[in-house]
């Protein structure tokens, strides 16, 4: 397994902040979030940019360093959660992937569900964890077009 991947895996291991709380008199239950999360392992000095758009936010574009990780966390909805992202890389870009991040929710919500990705040169790695990570997406070759704008 890849060594970053280890010590990723191994920080969210250690965190002792306990999945299960209890809160005022009522004692309710609060549920793990779920998560997403991002790391940049792609060698040289290639930066990763990261947009996702979930089916009620925009979570707007991150530039991530090799070894950087970008995360986020949140509930399901009861009509559902989809999260599709963006991910380019190398020069001007150029390298591109588009995927679903992350799709739960609905009737049978999920609690504490983790995806982590992986960008490295060949592709997006994908894992919940527990698994070694495997290959999901190539990357795609962008030509920029140079074609003059209607606008």
């Amino acid at each position: 397994m890849d060594q970053k991947l280890r010590l990723a895996l191994r920080e969210l291991d250690q965190d002792t902040s306990s999945p299960i709380s209890y809160s005022g008199l009522s004692n309710a239950l609060v549920k793990e979030k779920n998560s997403v999360h991002f790391m940049n392992s792609l060698g040289g000095n290639n930066v990763l940019k990261i947009h996702c758009i979930s089916d009620e936010d925009d979570l707007g574009e991150h530039l991530l360093k090799p070894g950087e990780i970008y995360e986020f966390s949140f509930y399901d909805s009861i009509m559902g959660t989809l999260i599709n992202c963006d991910l380019w890389q190398g020069i001007e870009f150029r390298f591109h992937a588009n995927f679903r991040a992350y799709e739960g929710g609905g009737l049978i919500g999920h609690y504490g569900k983790q995806n982590f990705w992986f960008s490295r040169d060949d592709g997006i790695y994908f894992t919940h964890g527990k698994d070694e990570p495997k290959l999901e997406y190539k990357w795609v070759y962008s030509v920029l077009d140079m074609a003059p704008s209607h606008y």
